[in-house]
């Protein structure tokens, strides 16, 4: 259990710094994170909050999916979010071309293995990853589940007029498979006690 709880809490912390890193880069958010920004210009909140509120509203989509939400699920919708603002208050931000690629690429990682964590611990997916886990449960693979999502979400957020660019296109593209890749490697085996 002890394991369990530390790679919930981990990942999740992980995953908020893995989007600090992307938005200091400056090369492009990931998918998600472009409708987060796109809601935020449009509705003044600070990005971490819009990333609390689409959370929870995201949530309504498990329904059709019969998906479950958790410890994980809960965690996710508020940890993040927090996580993103505190990193983001004390990360640099890159001037150098060589920098700011290594922050996104980091960044891209970083989400991967920050994804195998917490959903490897087996306390329930985070609203968006959710999604993907579901549509999983219905024989999509998660690569194809996270790519397509991500490809929709960045649809959205860019006609709000969030910031796309060739990190969003690494990300929409690459974290489908390293999500795969990082939750075999996480997954804790045995019961959920």
């Amino acid at each position: 259990m002890v394991r369990r709880l530390a790679g919930l809490y981990a990942g999740l912390a992980l995953f908020g710094v893995s989007m600090a890193l992307m938005i200091a880069a400056g090369l492009g958010l990931p998918s998600w994170d472009v409708l987060h920004q796109g809601l935020a210009a449009r509705t003044g909140l600070p990005f971490g909050w819009i990333v609390i509120g689409v959370g929870a509203v995201v949530l309504a989509l498990w329904i059709p999916l019969r998906q479950r939400p958790g410890l994980g699920t809960v965690s996710n919708v508020i940890v993040v979010g927090l996580a993103v603002d505190a990193a983001s208050a004390v990360l640099p931000t890159p001037d150098h071309p060589a920098a700011r690629a290594g922050f996104l690429l980091a960044g891209i990682l970083l989400n991967g293995v920050a994804t195998g964590l917490y959903i490897g611990a087996r306390f329930g997916a985070g609203p968006r990853d959710g999604l993907m886990t579901g549509l999983a449960a219905r024989g999509i693979s998660i690569r194809a589940a996270r790519t397509i999502l991500e490809l929709a979400v960045l649809a959205a957020g860019w006609a709000l007029g969030g910031t796309a660019g060739l990190g969003t296109l690494l990300y929409a593209v690459g974290i489908g498979p390293l999500a795969q890749y990082f939750i075999r490697v996480f997954t804790v085996k045995g019961d959920n006690s």
